[in-house]
């Protein structure tokens, strides 16, 4: 099993997330056990202060370390060996080979930023990663904490009903996933590929292998440097190649 704690402003932002799809059927399996935690229960005054104005001038308010440095220390006391992680534009890019890492710790903490920012003693001295879903910008870090949250569970054995099938999942092997084709064998006058209804399981990998590899030459080519490519997929590219001169990496 594997346990998130998240600690958000507006923790109400998970509940939609949470209450339905395979992530709800993994809790109430007891695979995945997700506990939200509001800041603001974190604070010691009146009106439950998350945030204030940056020191230096500058527009925006930026969130306070104290409320979460409570949070952090009684959610996670520094003995359980939890992974603290905070959700920012300015973390390391996420990736499958992060999920994959992630996957493998039994809890999880993630603090989700809000406003202009947070206070650099949180980035300083209570996290272990920081981590950005991409080169943008949002509200907050709480739709970047469900990405999260949804491509680690995707790992944990028994979330997913074929667990072989995540082992396939674009980026998983390196390469981008090829694709897929289900019922009717036919529909306006679209037909679903011959080797994929021949039976022959040999022509259907290879076939399946191709198609990954003519994906990934003609849509993310940089992701090819870093594959672990044998003998026959550099053939196979070479191919590709000289089909479609334009497919460069």
């Amino acid at each position: 099993m594997i346990a998130f704690d998240i600690l958000s402003v507006f923790p109400e932002m998970f509940q939609s997330t949470l209450g339905s799809s395979l992530i709800k059927k993994s809790i109430d399996k007891g695979l995945v056990e997700v506990t939200l935690h509001n800041i603001r229960e974190y604070t010691r005054d009146k009106h439950r202060t998350t945030d204030d104005t940056p020191y230096g001038g500058g527009g925006g308010m930026v969130m306070k370390v104290e409320p979460v440095a409570r949070a952090v220390k009684a959610i996670a006391p520094t003995e359980e060996k939890a992974c603290v992680i905070l959700l920012s534009p300015q973390g390391e890019p996420f990736s499958q080979k992060i999920a994959e890492e992630l996957s493998h710790h039994s809890r999880i903490v993630l603090i989700c930023g809000h406003y202009e920012g947070i206070d650099e003693r949180v980035r300083k001295h209570l996290v272990d990663r920081e981590i950005s879903i991409g080169d943008y910008v949002l509200s907050g870090g709480e739709l970047p904490a469900m990405i999260v949250v949804d491509a680690v569970c995707r790992l944990v054995p028994g979330f997913v009903r074929n667990s072989d099938s995540v082992l396939f999942d674009s980026f998983s092997t390196g390469l981008l996933e090829g694709p897929h084709y289900t019922k009717p064998r036919e529909y306006g006058g679209w037909k679903v590929p011959d080797v994929l209804l021949s039976g022959h399981q040999r022509n259907i990998d290879e076939w399946r292998r191709r198609e990954s590899l003519r994906r990934t030459l003609t849509r993310r080519p940089e992701m090819l440097e870093h594959a672990d490519l044998t003998e026959e997929d550099k053939r196979v590219l070479e191919e590709l190649r000289a089909e479609d001169p334009e497919c460069t990496e």
